[in-house]
């Protein structure tokens, strides 16, 4: 029996994850429910799934749950903020703790997991984003296994020999023969469109992926592709992969999500569906295969698959976020910070879709920070650069 904390339940991952569990209660127990303030979800989940305790990081949020449960008789236990989060990150009979919380809400709940030698089951790239270093320097001290949930990550994953998998962060690409690593992207749902355009983007048209289905955030991040920068970044970390190691390529059907270039001339490719409960699968149920019910790809009926080069030029925020992570860990930090507040300020007809680099490079120019040396200094930073980044959209573009 798997006992698991899901971190971020109420999230387009967390939902995923759930709906994996849902299909085998008798291998899979959800002991503890993680998320931010969406109630009437939180309350569904609680309902069918029966955890012991769920802790919503908004205290307004969970004192509403606890006064509803209570009207309810449930015996289900309600926690609130960041500490409670660690908290039922380390419970005792916990072996699994899937991090799934966008942004860095779920740093140090995954942290406090990680120092507690769980299994992490990691879907939040920008923790490895902001403190890659620091993270994977912990992974090697307490010696778990880390199993990436991201579509990309998993992909490469599952190409990798068995030895690799089970010493992620710790193994060298070139000992397993492996040339390079290849990741591709669809390009968003901008790809075609005249750069003349851009700037009539609204956030629904964003939200609109060609081939995936996401949250607003992601997806606006996806569609300015610096999601696929930081997927970069976080697989440089995972892989231990220096800048010659990772390539990435353009593919608008979302079919092979990465390859593994070997020496020897060989690539060994992963292809699917772009449907992320085949990835979580593979994560909750390793080292085991298991039977699914999910489609396969027909490659009898499988339309033209293609490549193309990346044109930075279009993806501004990617070459930045590329750009960020030769330049240093602070840098990395900053961009992410600064994007997330441009971003929901998009989404929040704030301010125009290409304003979104505009204010992502002005932040960058005008911040600088030494490099942290544990989470506590990555949070720090992050927060002084949220507000800064607030500030600048108010003054700058008068909002």
């Amino acid at each position: 029996m798997k006992y698991i904390t899901l971190l971020g339940s109420t999230g387009s991952i967390g939902c995923n994850v759930l709906n994996v569990v849902k299909h085998n209660l008798n291998y899979f127990k959800i002991t503890a429910l993680v998320a931010r303030k969406n109630i009437s979800l939180i309350i569904k989940q609680c309902l069918f799934f029966k955890p012991k305790y769920v802790c919503m990081i908004n205290k307004k949020s969970a004192k509403i749950l606890k006064n509803y449960l209570s009207s309810i008789n449930s015996k289900i236990i309600v926690l609130s903020g960041i500490d409670d989060a660690c908290n039922v990150s380390v419970l005792s009979n916990i072996n699994m703790v899937i991090s799934a919380m966008s942004g860095i809400a779920g740093l140090l709940p995954t942290f406090s997991a990680l120092k507690a030698g769980k299994r992490i089951l990691l879907a939040s790239k920008e923790i490895l984003v902001v403190c890659g270093k620091i993270f994977m320097q912990e992974l090697k001290n307490n010696k778990i296994q880390l199993l990436p949930l991201d579509s990309e990550h998993s992909s490469i994953f599952q190409s990798l020999p068995i030895k690799f998998q089970k010493n992620l962060g710790r193994n060298n690409l070139k000992d397993f023969n492996i040339s390079k690593i290849i990741i591709t992207g669809s390009g968003g749902p901008f790809r075609k469109i005249k750069k003349s355009n851009l700037n009539y983007i609204t956030p629904e048209q964003a939200y609109n992926h060609p081939n995936w289905k996401m949250g607003k955030k992601i997806s606006v991040d996806s569609a300015t592709m610096i999601n696929k920068g930081f997927e970069y970044i976080a697989a440089r970390y995972l892989f231990n992969a220096n800048d010659k190691q990772i390539e990435l390529l353009i593919h608008p059907q979302s079919i092979i999500h990465s390859m593994i270039c070997y020496n020897n001339g060989h690539i060994s490719a992963q292809l699917s569906y772009p449907d992320m409960k085949i990835y979580i699968s593979y994560a909750m149920y390793y080292p085991n295969s298991v039977t699914s019910k999910l489609r396969l790809l027909d490659l009898h009926n499988l339309n033209k698959i293609n490549f193309e080069s990346i044109n930075f030029n279009r993806y501004p925020c990617l070459k930045l976020a590329i750009e960020a992570n030769n330049t240093n860990q602070s840098s990395v930090i900053i961009l992410n910070a600064a994007n997330e507040v441009a971003v929901y300020a998009f989404i929040n007809k704030l301010i125009k879709f290409t304003d979104i680099i505009i204010i992502n490079k002005l932040v960058l120019e005008k911040l600088n920070f030494l490099e942290p040396k544990d989470v506590q200094e990555v949070i720090y930073i992050y927060k002084i650069v949220k507000r800064f980044t607030k500030k600048i959209i108010f003054t700058k573009f008068g909002k």
